[in-house]
């Protein structure tokens, strides 16, 4: 059982309630994931009244919710019945299964519509991305997805700004998140609004989790992304750039490497990786120091040496640049131990 952590009463207000809309089949994950985070929310605020009443609803015509992994979820009550129980909702999460344009049920599309400007926050996992996007709700908006169905809603949907890379992202009170343990990313950015970040990194613990990882981090890393195309030429290349971060990397020397020509080198990181060499080490590079300040223990100073730059100030501004914060406070707010440089 969770240690009971100390919430001010300020931050918890009236009982918020959650529900978790199911589009059947639904990825059990995406359900449990999020529900796992509030209900530990509860358990950790237990001298207080609970801050959360999760609830499940099936959009289908029976309480009982088909999973794709063949293990049926059963939800508090179907959407008809919700539809005339009138009471309040918080938060609405909307879930789905890896064949959305097969689960958009009108009538569930339509609810969600209804329910868009009364909610404080309404959200999707994974693919139920689309249900927002079929009611018309992120036209104009940017969201995101699974990589895998971000062309697909982009195609449907061409009036959304659809982001492949985020794991979650918000825009106004729309919430978007990638798939299976990103929908646990969001919950904990939604308990961390709600009751600090305290709370939130408490619930990330419980849950064994490595990193609690913020919604601007990537849905996988720089390396996975270079090993998309087996066979290719750069595969060997990009594996020794992430052992050489240390050192000079110019074109010129990632040619001579391979024992190509610098053309060469070039044309093959824009056909496979659809990105340069510069940029591809730049973004090796920064991913390398996020990773180094989340882990913690190392100076500045150290990770600049480590990663390539020539100065902290350096380091400095391409991370400022390209993360939109100092390193110092991506530390504080994502190292292990709460540190920062």
């Amino acid at each position: 059982m969770p240690h009971a952590k100390t919430v001010h009463p300020a931050k918890l207000g009236s009982r918020k309630r959650v529900l978790i809309l199911a589009l059947p089949p639904v990825d059990a994950l995406d359900v449990i994931g999020p529900a796992e985070v509030f209900a530990l929310a509860n358990s950790l605020c237990r001298e207080h009244p609970e801050p959360y009443s999760v609830e499940l609803v099936s959009s289908a015509g029976e309480a009982q919710i088909p999973s794709h992994t063949g293990i049926a979820l059963v939800a508090h009550h179907t959407l008809q019945e919700e539809q005339t129980s009138g009471r309040a909702i918080d938060t609405l999460i909307v879930t789905s299964g890896w064949n959305p344009a097969e689960q958009l049920d009108e009538n569930a599309i339509e609810w969600i519509r209804e329910q868009s400007p009364k909610v404080r926050r309404l959200c999707s996992i994974c693919v139920g991305a689309f249900a927002l996007a079929h009611a018309g709700l992120l036209n104009g908006r940017r969201a995101t997805t699974h990589w895998r169905m971000a062309r697909d809603m982009a195609d449907r949907y061409p009036l959304v700004n659809v982001d492949p890379n985020p794991i979650w992202i918000k825009d106004g009170n729309l919430y978007t998140s990638a798939g299976i343990s990103a929908g646990i990313d969001l919950a904990l950015a939604l308990v961390g609004e709600d009751l600090g970040e305290d709370i939130a990194l408490e619930v990330a613990k419980n849950l064994v989790l490595f990193l609690r990882r913020p919604g601007g981090q990537a849905q996988f890393s720089i390396a996975l992304q270079s090993q998309h195309h087996p066979g290719s030429n750069l595969d060997e290349l990009c594996v020794w750039i992430s052992e050489h971060l240390h050192s000079e990397l110019t074109v010129e020397i990632l040619a001579d490497h391979l024992s190509i020509s610098v053309r060469t080198l070039i044309r093959l990181f824009q056909r496979d990786l659809k990105t340069t060499p510069a940029k591809y080490i730049e973004d090796v590079r920064i991913e390398a120091v996020c990773r180094a300040l989340e882990l913690g223990g190392r100076s500045l100073e150290d990770i600049a040496r480590i990663c390539g730059y020539r100065s902290i100030d350096v380091l400095r501004k391409a991370f400022i640049r390209r993360m939109g914060v100092s390193p110092r406070d991506y530390g504080v707010r994502f190292a292990r131990d709460g540190g920062g440089q």
